[in-house]
């Protein structure tokens, strides 16, 4: 929560994995750091007071560390908004530090000042969904959206590799695409059940396509490796370790000359991709997507979006039935 000019505000954030309580009455940022290490997965309950000047945590009833306020006020100057999980994708943190995107995680049992807060009205809400009994690791997409990453444009150019996993009981749905303004592009998707990787250096499109074999379904709702690489030459697929490749015929094209984000999922309608047959929205979970150029290894956490419809991060249901 913060003042309208964000001088005065109050935040509690993780950070390393431990939870730090931050507040500036307009003379500068006073934090409690609390030690509990509290990514592992479990519940914790955790209690903030801030009291004349003084601000305490406390996490499942231990250690409670206090604060004092700088400066010589004792009013803590916020506007009647509380934000909760993360902020909205306009809202630009000005004095926050650390970290201000999202969190992947469940948040439950709400009160301020002994009144419990109720999340079935908020005034808006924006990519949060429920909490799943068993979940798995992974990003659940709802077959509605996508996930746009590398805001400033992915240069494909002549090589890259990609690895992700994926779990999905629909037959059809795009996985990745990488476009531009011109022709160049390269794209992931599954349909009718297959996996395509195309690429487009300039002078035309070339596919590998992966067949699952007799009944051997990728649309079975269990995990999935894929890898998808693109040398100037050749591109590859390989899922769950089997291979297939296509040679490019196109000895003089061999760069794909992208400057557009990654797009996973799916893809806006006024987004045009040059590789990808199908305008479905994937429904499914993915996790562990990799990029790799070279010796530069770049692991896409989805909380992190400059753009997330219908996609949550962190958060994948257990098998569905």
């Amino acid at each position: 929560m913060a003042h309208q000019n964000q001088v005065d505000y109050a935040a509690l954030q993780l950070y390393g994995g431990q939870l730090h309580f931050s507040f500036d009455l307009g003379k500068g940022k006073a934090v409690a750091l609390h030690p509990a290490v509290v990514s592992d997965g479990k519940w914790h309950t955790v209690k903030m007071e801030y009291v004349k000047r003084k601000g305490t945590i406390i996490v499942d009833g231990q250690d409670l560390v206090a604060v004092n306020a700088l400066g010589d006020g004792s009013t803590l100057d916020v506007e009647g908004k509380l934000y909760v999980g993360g902020l909205p994708l306009d809202y630009v943190p000005k004095n926050l530090g650390n970290v201000s995107h999202s969190i992947p995680a469940c948040i439950g049992s709400m009160t301020i000042n002994g009144n419990q807060v109720d999340n079935e009205s908020p005034v808006s809400i924006f990519a949060v969904n429920k909490c799943y009994e068993t979940v798995q690791d992974g990003t659940f997409f709802d077959g509605s959206g996508f996930a746009a990453l590398a805001r400033e444009g992915y240069k494909v150019r002549s090589d890259v590799n990609i690895t992700l996993e994926f779990r999905t009981t629909a037959v059809h749905g795009v996985l990745l695409g990488v476009s531009s303004t011109k022709v160049d592009a390269i794209g992931l998707e599954i349909v009718h059940g297959k996996v395509l990787f195309h690429v487009n250096n300039g002078a035309g499109r070339i596919t590998a396509t992966y067949e699952p074999r007799g009944t051997n379904s990728l649309c079975d709702g269990k995990w999935h490796k894929l890898q998808a690489n693109k040398s100037k030459h050749h591109i590859s697929l390989i899922i769950d370790g089997n291979l297939v490749h296509t040679d490019n015929p196109y000895v003089h094209s061999t760069s794909a000359d992208t400057n557009n984000p990654i797009y996973v999922g799916g893809y806006p309608a006024d987004v045009k991709q040059n590789c990808l047959t199908s305008k479905s929205s994937f429904r499914g979970c993915l996790r562990n997507l990799v990029l790799t150029k070279g010796q530069h290894t770049e692991l896409f956490d989805f909380s992190r979006a400059f753009d997330l419809r219908g996609v949550f991060p962190h958060s994948c249901p257990g098998a569905e039935h």
